[in-house]
């Protein structure tokens, strides 16, 4: 376990070292694209103070109107909570580069802003940090799955599975657990507690969090009282954590997406092949931080959250990527299970009537 710590972490501190030790094996096409986009790994603190400002200071502003109406509507309160969802969207993504080492040059202005911003969006940041390096460095490979990623089965895996486990899946796949119950399940509920695997500086991160979102409930539970604070807090981060199981869902279950064992598993194919580029309108594109532009963080996850647009659109190899919109992605709810032998993501529809 330790070993398999270690390479998580050099991972993280340095993505662009790891990608390097993949150029060798991969073909020229491949290795020109990281060398065409490493220009944009460098981030702006003119850029990161100003998303910050855009961010931070817009959440706080609603947050402080939806206290102020829910004395005179809380219906009011609740259509306010829907712009201040997605600026803790926004925020999410700031946090997201803070755990790449992306959004500022300096690692410990990096890690001051992810454990904010990963108390406002109740996420522990070091044990996110973690867990979200194995996704990375596994992500695509079907014999590595299991921490950090959407529990995807085999079709194989799911006919060989106990009635109990099939119940399971089925309940985690449908789009009701998965979008509703499950921000709430995993931001509220799964967050508080370290992995059983954590090491000093994850388990420390998940108790701090928790006590820093204690006190948070503490103190606006006596100045603005504890209904109020949870009637506000709870669709916010409801409508927040849809939102962002949603794009993390999508990014990687889509028509095409990339899957193989680990002994023909490439992790720039996996970059390209199997992380989406999911093309928004402009103004939902804004509030998720670009993150659509997945394949490119995938490939490089250095690049700052404002440089991934313009990196796609000024690398030609880029312009071969399908992009995925808003109405196409609507096609992934139906996608359960990876069927090996046609390479693709399937329905429990398709596999019940192969069945029969």
């Amino acid at each position: 376990m330790n070993a398999w710590h270690n390479e998580i972490i050099i991972l993280l501190e340095d993505i662009t070292m790891q990608t390097a030790s993949f150029e060798h094996k991969t073909q020229s096409e491949k290795i020109q694209w990281m060398k065409s986009i490493a220009d944009y790994n460098n981030s702006s603190i003119k850029k990161s103070i100003w998303q910050i400002i855009n961010s931070f200071v817009p959440y706080i502003g609603l947050w402080v109107l939806m206290v102020l109406s829910f004395d005179i509507s809380y219906w009011l309160t609740l259509a306010l909570a829907v712009p201040a969802a997605g600026f803790l969207v926004r925020i999410f993504i700031i946090f997201h580069d803070c755990g790449h080492g992306s959004f500022f040059k300096s690692q410990k202005a990096n890690h001051i802003l992810g454990i904010i911003s990963g108390i406002l969006t109740f996420t522990p940041y070091f044990e996110w940090r973690f867990e979200h390096g194995v996704h990375h460095a596994t992500s695509g490979d079907l014999d590595r799955r299991g921490r950090g990623d959407v529990w995807t089965l085999t079709v194989e895996e799911y006919k060989a599975a106990s009635r109990f486990k099939r119940l399971l899946y089925r309940i985690y796949r449908h789009p009701f657990f998965m979008f509703v119950f499950g921000p709430i399940f995993s931001f509220v509920l799964v967050y508080r507690f370290p992995h059983r695997h954590s090491k000093k500086r994850e388990r420390w991160s998940v108790y701090y969090t928790n006590a820093a979102l204690l006190a948070i409930l503490l103190v606006m539970g006596f100045t603005v009282g504890f209904e109020t604070y949870l009637l506000i807090q709870a669709p916010v981060l409801l409508l927040a954590g849809s939102a962002g199981i949603w794009l993390f869902y999508v990014q990687h279950q889509y028509e095409g997406v990339y899957w193989e064992r680990h002994e023909n598993w490439d992790f720039m194919s996996a970059a390209i092949n199997g992380s989406s580029f999911y093309k928004l309108p402009k103004v939902l594109q804004w509030f998720s931080g670009n993150i659509g532009f997945h394949h490119i963080h995938h490939l490089s996850s250095r690049i700052p959250n404002y440089n991934l647009e313009k990196c796609h659109y000024d690398t030609p190899e880029f312009q071969n990527v399908h992009p995925i919109t808003l109405l196409k992605s609507l096609k992934s709810l139906k996608f359960r299970l990876y069927d090996e032998a046609a390479q693709k993501l399937v329905s429990f529809a398709i596999l019940n009537r192969k069945t029969a």
